[in-house]
């Protein structure tokens, strides 16, 4: 049985750097998240600078993972109307773990494997136990947001991205009779704003 790698081991003897140092002053352990050093201005500013699409879409400013993320949560609100803020606030985050790891589009996380997934999930896991969320959406809670994310999905490809309806379709396939998003990428400190006023109205709507 083959014996996983070994961290290589620098000049100095040191094992090579396995934490970011986000602008709040935190230390991440990317290797073993520890949702103490999890803060949601962190994740606002980095979600709101990661392109979608790699960046190829139309417009002056990006469309960003934090304006995405807006868009999903507002959609999972009309395909669940009776959920309450955990599960919505669990939309809004659905793509947080980007925010240390970047927006890799699909191709390129299937050919990474499940080792990319293993970290991913780790990370959700700090993030929502961060925020007293359940370390992973439940089933049913994923469901939605998938598909609301897949709705996005659609509407962003076509209006932004450059494909075609009947190419959108084929990936994303139709999004619901008589459902429609506009889209238009927003400047970063504008999104980032919005999505920490998005967030802090869900932890506390008072």
């Amino acid at each position: 049985m083959p014996r996983a790698p070994r961290a290589q081991i620098s000049a100095k003897g040191e094992a090579p750097r396995a934490w970011q140092r986000m602008l709040s002053g935190r230390r991440l352990d990317l290797l073993d998240p520890s949702p103490l050093d999890i803060e949601i201005e962190d994740i606002a500013h980095g979600l709101a600078r990661v392109a979608r699409w790699n960046g190829q879409t139309i417009g002056a400013h990006a469309f960003s993972v934090a304006q995405h993320s807006l868009v999903v949560e507002d959609v999972c609100r009309k395909l669940a109307p009776d959920w309450d803020r955990k599960r919505r606030l669990m939309a809004l985050l659905h793509d947080a773990p980007e925010y240390v790891i970047g927006d890799m589009i699909s191709p390129f996380k299937a050919a990474l494997g499940l080792d990319y997934k293993a970290f991913e999930a780790k990370l959700e896991a700090a993030i929502h136990l961060r925020f007293s969320l359940p370390p992973h959406p439940p089933p049913a809670v994923k469901g939605v947001i998938k598909r609301a994310d897949i709705i996005c999905a659609y509407f962003e490809a076509v209006q932004l991205a450059g494909f075609s309806e009947a190419e959108a379709k084929r990936f994303f396939g139709a999004p619901p009779r008589g459902f429609s998003l506009s889209l238009k990428p927003q400047a970063t400190a504008q999104v980032q704003e919005a999505f920490l006023k998005r967030f802090r109205s869900l932890i506390d709507p008072a």
